[in-house]
């Protein structure tokens, strides 16, 4: 076991020597970080990773011979290892690989800091050194798409009947999640239909200035339309709506969006605990909550007075959890009727289409 008084030890992965010296400057003006080896492509990453079994890697995405997101692939399969992500560009094409290698298990996206912003730079390291104590394991699933939009598979599984009179329907569904959220959103939605006839929100929290980028992959992503959500917004089926960097998402009484500028909870914003609590003020038991994979307890209070307006919660199962934070705080609260695998999270939202379907006949 690591003692917590030695040094981060991290390898660098970067094929521009200017920005690779930057990053290894910035990690080591701190005194916890230890900078162990540099790689500048993929296959140099892996074979050094495997040699020098460090805590973490800082992972470039665009390089010769192999990208990032084939190495994290690998690093992932071989030798899991804690992987930041660490984007030049916020170019959709780079973005998306970044993403990419985020369902692929990499933990976080974080864009190159400026050597000149001194925020940045101390923001980066926190990221890494946060990142280097969370336990991986291999996740890769190497069955892949063509790339063309998915269509919703199929999922037979053993899971709970809902709590509730078919006939009453759930009006509107709302999402948190946090560290490796992303590719678990991605295994949930690509499941349903495009005409899923109930609205969806989600509060992902994520790198400022990834929003739109992370949009758009999810959007390719699944089979429903996927988009930042503005203010005024009205939800609606087929659509899922992300709130957007550096805002906080509600819904008023009208059910419209309101992105407010409150303060960050705990560092974070968009909290998902303003999303939750507008849901327990104008849907109560009409509204679903749904929390997975993430640092902290983000999402549990508004859970919690979700649960008591006779809301259906749901928490996502501690092994298939990246980092099993805020779903453990919203079950110790008692704010949770299911604890289920992302593949049960989607057969009982796929429930919810035989429920309106037939609520609406009726």
């Amino acid at each position: 076991m690591k003692n917590r008084l030695d040094p981060i030890r991290v390898i660098v992965v970067e094929d521009s020597p200017t920005v690779r010296t930057m990053i290894m400057a910035i990690l080591q003006e701190h005194s916890d970080f230890q900078v162990i080896g540099t790689a500048t492509n993929g296959e140099d990453a892996i074979r050094i990773t495997h040699r020098m079994k460090p805590d973490i890697i800082t992972m470039d995405v665009n390089m010769p011979k192999m990208d990032g997101l084939e190495a994290t692939k690998r690093i992932m399969s071989e030798i899991p290892t804690p992987i930041v992500v660490v984007s030049a560009s916020l170019m959709q094409s780079e973005v998306d690989l970044s993403f990419d290698a985020l369902q692929a298990g990499a933990l976080t996206a974080i864009k190159t800091p400026g050597v000149n912003d001194p925020k940045a730079c101390q923001e980066f390291a926190q990221v890494v050194r946060t990142m280097a104590n969370v336990p991986v394991v291999r996740r890769w699933d190497r069955n892949s798409n063509n790339g063309s939009k998915p269509k919703p598979v199929s999922v037979e599984l053993t899971i709970p009947t809902l709590r509730r009179s078919q006939k009453q329907s759930i009006e509107v569904i709302g999402i948190a999640s946090s560290t490796g959220g992303p590719g678990v959103l991605a295994a949930i939605l690509k499941k349903l239909p495009e005409d899923f006839p109930i609205p969806i929100l989600i509060v992902q929290h994520i790198t400022q200035g990834f929003g739109t980028g992370f949009a758009n992959w999810l959007d390719g992503e699944v089979a429903l339309k996927v988009r930042l959500a503005q203010y005024g917004d009205t939800p609606t089926p087929g659509t899922i709506l992300l709130a957007p960097d550096d805002r906080h998402m509600q819904l008023n009484n009208l059910g419209l969006v309101e992105l407010i500028v409150d303060q960050p909870y705990r560092g974070i914003r968009p909290s998902a605990n303003y999303l939750f609590r507008s849901f327990a003020r104008y849907y109560g038991p009409s509204a679903m909550g749904i929390v997975l994979t993430g640092m902290g307890d983000d999402g549990a209070a508004g859970l919690e007075e979700m649960h008591q307006t006779g809301s259906v919660n749901i928490a996502q199962e501690e092994k298939s959890c990246i980092v099993y934070g805020m779903p453990r705080e919203a079950i110790l609260r008692q704010a949770i009727d299911f604890v289920l695998t992302p593949d049960q999270i989607a057969s009982m939202l796929a429930q919810l289409i035989y429920n309106n379907t037939k609520g609406a006949k009726e």
